[in-house]
């Protein structure tokens, strides 16, 4: 047999010890090859790396929600959302393609069903609220399409979450954080990262020397390929200014090695429980950060052009809340002097 490695070319022995080759590429569908030396291998070879990716073998019988799935999952849309969304998009609504309901024709659902449908996830509402956005983005791309004049998720609310996330970290939180860990240390940049740039820990693991432009950190985040400049605050410049140029990323293992995000978030726990600080994450950075500029007197859009948030609904938490507590400290001050009792139970009349 000729010894042969091809790109995309898998050897695979099975359980009766034969060795088959299938051509495996991303985007493309799984195709049993011949052993590469019987004559038809390069003609089945080149055939499978030719094929149309766009074309993909129909699933369900047309007209279903989950044909409906399939066809959103090929749309421009989907396609530029970043790696990671589509992946977690993409596992999502495989699990709503397993329901009975991604079965039924999707002209026939109503507000009442998409409900129903999405209140089988209650006892996890964030999971529920997921699947109704998922709902939202399919039917509102089935209405674009023409294929329903109206969508059946309008007016479907969003289940009540308990929690609220990621804890966001206080001043007093950062303050002992950055008591416990010195400038110069790892933990100390990863929290300067984190706070002075309001990024997920995706992008923070990524950033390095090759992302300064103009005195600026561009930024291209996983999630959502938003591109990002954000200004350098200066206490994040002194962390920075003892990292070498020749890096590839500002943050590094024991190892001199990138973090993965999963990776980083482990040894941030860590770094956190060291400084007596259990249950924080970097994600509540991320959250400070944006109270932070909210404190500041930010507007929503001024935060979004930081954190990089597509809808201003996220960050309008921020400024609302911060909002409230400046109005409510502006009312108690209006108050003026305290007033008078008789009984301790009446209040005087006073003239203003």
């Amino acid at each position: 047999m000729i010894a042969i490695k091809l790109k995309h070319v898998q050897r695979h022995k099975g359980r009766d010890g034969k060795v088959r080759h299938y051509f495996r590429k991303p985007g493309l569908p799984r195709k049993k090859l011949p052993d590469p030396d019987e004559p038809g291998f390069w003609e089945a070879y080149h055939e499978a790396l030719h094929q149309n990716s766009e074309i993909k073998p129909e699933r369900y019988a047309t007209g279903t929600l989950a044909a409906l799935a399939d066809d959103w999952m090929r749309t421009p849309a989907f396609l530029q959302l970043g790696p990671a969304t589509r992946r977690n998009y993409t596992r999502l609504l495989s699990g709503i393609q397993k329901e009975d309901f991604a079965l039924h024709q999707i002209d026939l659902f109503e507000a009442q069903h998409i409900r129903r449908f999405v209140a089988r996830k209650a006892d996890t509402p964030a999971a529920a609220n997921h699947r109704l956005r998922l709902f939202r983005l399919i039917f509102a791309y089935a209405v674009e399409d023409g294929r329903l004049k109206s969508d059946p998720t309008a007016g479907v609310k969003r289940l009540k979450e308990k929690g609220e996330g990621a804890k966001s970290w206080t001043e007093d939180e950062i303050s002992r954080f950055e008591s416990r860990w010195a400038t110069g240390s790892t933990p100390r940049l990863a929290l300067a990262l984190l706070l002075y740039t309001g990024q997920r820990r995706s992008d923070v693991v990524r950033m390095g020397p090759r992302d300064m432009v103009d005195g600026m950190m561009s930024v291209q985040q996983v999630k959502t390929g938003t591109r990002l400049f954000i200004p350098i605050h200066p206490l994040l410049a002194v962390e920075l200014s003892a990292i070498s140029d020749d890096r590839e990323t500002y943050l590094e293992t024991a190892f001199s090695k990138p973090f993965s995000p999963d990776g980083f978030a482990l040894r941030f726990a860590k770094w956190c429980n060291e400084a007596g600080l259990e249950g924080l994450s970097p994600h509540g950075l991320r959250k400070a950060a944006a109270r932070r500029m909210a404190e500041a007197g930010c507007t929503a859009h001024q935060i979004a052009s930081i954190t990089g948030h597509r809808t201003l609904a996220e960050v309008q938490r921020y400024t609302l809340a911060a909002d409230q507590k400046r109005l409510a400290e502006e009312a108690i001050a209006k108050i003026g002097s305290k007033p008078s009792f008789t009984d301790g139970n009446r209040f005087t009349k006073r003239d203003d």
